[in-house]
């Protein structure tokens, strides 16, 4: 059975009241559709109560409110992770790791190890330079587009 035709029988599954489909060619192939009812997938939506209003003439007290500011990053060129996947410093358990905050790197140098499906990617330097610093830790997941290291 082609694409469009397992398309098309998809789209007329999708308009007609039947709520369930099973066909066994004699080839072998077996194709199987069910529809959930859309009632039972509609959750009822949560009644939203109103909170009581304080009266106007009632003042009330506020706790000083304490403003943090950011503490300040090291200036210099971001390295960031190309996909998600495990964070790995070194090539082995008991291997020295890649880098170190201090150590001088330059473009094409191997700072880590990312795991994705199996697969160990070595991410490499885009710039030249010093580590500043080291954003996340050994065995942590890392995500698509999350700073990795600082370097200057």
């Amino acid at each position: 059975m082609e694409y469009q035709e397992i398309k098309k029988l998809m789209d007329d599954m999708g308009e007609s009241k039947l709520t369930e489909l099973e066909i066994e060619f004699p080839d072998g192939i077996k194709i199987s559709m069910k529809k959930e009812d859309a009632k039972k997938l509609a959750a009822p939506m949560p009644a939203v109560v109103p909170q009581p209003q304080p009266p106007m003439n009632i003042i009330q007290a506020q706790a000083p409110v304490e403003v943090k500011t950011e503490e300040t990053k090291p200036e210099g060129n971001i390295v960031k992770s190309p996909m998600v996947g495990t964070f790995y410093s070194k090539s082995s358990p008991t291997a020295d790791p890649f880098v170190k905050i201090g150590s001088k790197v330059k473009k094409g140098d191997t700072l880590c190890i990312i795991e994705a499906m199996k697969l160990m990617n070595e991410i490499e330097s885009e710039f030249d330079g010093e580590i500043v610093d080291i954003l996340v830790n050994d065995d942590e997941m890392v995500e698509y587009g999350q700073a990795l290291f600082i370097i200057r």
